[in-house]
């Protein structure tokens, strides 16, 4: 049962964030943040926040700050709302989404990310990739991860039952079980930390645009 920082590494040394085209200043600057964070930052409170943080986004939202200028926080199009209150477990929709726009995303295979920046909602539109290294990222946030053994922003095909309890720290993923039914390379769908990475910089491998 689980899997140690240090095996996690191994198996992937780099993992994969996408973010909207041209964002990689703004990062560099405030760090990795989730949506929960941005909102704080921006000092977005009332309607406006529940609108965004605990409801769905079918389009991308843009806030902006007299200083801080305008961010888009990408919409939710992957995640069809009836479909989500039909396989969730122990939470409501609103609950759901407020907990999981409180967390930082990260692919652990490039393939995935591939995946995701092909996807018909996604094609023709810019997109910053960055590549991060793993092993001093769990050094400093292993204790905020948590991982999923499924794609938690969507629902389309077949989606599986799904809860808070889906992400589970790496002591208690079970990586094995996982391991013998998708294989090695995605035994894990996504890895989490809470809320933000402000140093972010510091594990970037590598920058893209694509």
């Amino acid at each position: 049962m689980g899997i140690t920082s240090e095996e996690l590494s191994r198996r992937h040394p780099t993992l994969y964030h996408m973010a909207e085209g041209g964002t990689w200043p703004s990062i560099e600057r405030h760090g990795l943040l989730s949506t929960a964070a941005l909102l704080d930052l921006f000092g977005i409170s009332g309607d406006a926040r529940t609108a965004i943080e605990s409801r769905h986004r079918p389009e991308s939202v843009v806030i902006r700050h007299p200083t801080l200028g305008d961010v888009v926080i990408r919409d939710q199009k992957p995640i069809q709302p009836g479909k989500l209150e039909r396989c969730l477990d122990g939470c409501t929709p609103a609950e759901w989404y407020a907990f999981v726009n409180a967390r930082v995303y990260f692919w652990l295979t490039r393939e995935r990310v591939d995946e995701l920046a092909g996807a018909l909602a996604y094609r023709g539109t810019e997109r910053t990739i960055l590549t991060i290294a793993t092993a001093p990222l769990l050094a400093c946030y292993g204790p905020r991860v948590l991982l999923s053994p499924i794609n938690s922003g969507s629902t389309l095909y077949q989606p599986v039952r799904r809860g808070i309890s889906t992400f589970q720290p790496m002591a208690a993923y079970p990586y094995e079980e996982r391991k013998r039914v998708r294989g090695p390379r995605r035994a894990i769908a996504e890895l989490t930390v809470d809320y933000a990475i402000p140093d972010i910089s510091r594990f970037v491998r590598m920058v893209e645009t694509i």
